[in-house]
């Protein structure tokens, strides 16, 4: 069954979250999704707040940008987190904007080179193992966790290029594809993702595709997506975005599905009047109409 979700979009204060996560766990919604843009929230402290407010809502970060982050603290950070909310978290890692990496002296000349050495030293530590490595970028002398997770823990990229997209393939356990992703766009990054899979001999091992559709509802919709799709210079994309009632939006998540993403996390605008009852439309209005 498609998974169904909804984001928490960063231009909202901290101090909204509680009320957000509260609204999503009473709404029965699935999967509630943070972002860790440059210079607004953390990703790992508001995703272990919305987590310890909850008891069975799934927090998802997507995603955390590598160059700013010790591969070390992102496995010590995740492992905490499965811990204490076993199969709740979900961690996306990647790139992250290059212009906001160059404003913390973080930017790497090689960001897919960084994103390859941190995959692999990411994943490995969080499966227990004691790892020495000499990169490029990640530099570890026989590091290991104290305090692994219990049960074995999926790391998701966030991709956009060809490269990117087969470097996920390859090395991490899903992808995150942005919200300037129409479905045909999904599907030609499933095909890239396969490629990497298969050229790493892990086509039996599961890998999930996460996608944001930018959805829009009520009176004054239509114009908000447009004003949005307009101010990221997408306005000339086919099929990108969604603005309507609940039926409207599921036939989007179904175009989604049907290329290729296994879980579709609906974005507000940045405008969005009421998040609470965005949240509250996307688990009781939309998710009965997805199968």
């Amino acid at each position: 069954m498609t998974a169904l979700g909804a984001v928490f979009r960063p231009q909202l204060p901290p101090e909204r979250l509680r009320a957000m996560v509260r609204t999503a766990e009473d709404a029965g919604l699935e999967e509630l999704w943070l972002w860790e843009d440059c210079f607004l929230e953390g990703g790992i402290s508001a995703a272990a707040a919305a987590l310890a407010w909850s008891e069975r809502l799934r927090v998802g970060v997507g995603l955390l940008p590598v160059p700013l982050r010790n591969v070390a603290v992102t496995a010590m950070e995740t492992a905490t987190l499965d811990r204490l909310f076993p199969g709740r978290a979900i961690v996306g890692v990647g790139h992250g904007v290059q212009d906001w990496m160059g404003q913390v002296g973080a930017r790497a000349e090689s960001p897919v080179t960084l994103l390859r050495e941190y995959l692999v030293a990411l994943r490995a530590l969080l499966r227990g193992e004691r790892v020495t490595t000499d990169g490029r970028y990640v530099k570890l002398d026989d590091v290991a966790l104290d305090w692994p997770p219990q049960a074995p823990v999926a790391i998701l990229a966030g991709a956009t290029g060809p490269r990117t997209l087969r470097l996920s393939g390859e090395f991490a356990d899903g992808t995150i594809l942005t919200a300037g992703t129409p479905p045909e766009g999904v599907r030609k990054a499933r095909q890239l993702i396969d490629e990497g899979r298969k050229s790493a001999s892990r086509t039996d091992a599961p890998h999930s595709v996460v996608v944001y559709l930018l959805t829009a509802t009520g009176p004054d919709a239509a114009a908000r997506l447009r004003a949005e799709l307009e101010a990221e210079g997408a306005a000339s994309v086919p099929d990108l975005g969604v603005a309507g009632d609940a039926e409207a939006v599921a036939e989007a998540v179904r175009r989604l599905t049907d290329a290729g993403a296994d879980t579709v996390i609906l974005q507000p605008t940045a405008d969005e009047p009421d998040p609470e009852a965005f949240v509250r439309f996307t688990a009781e209005d939309v998710r009965p109409l997805v199968a």
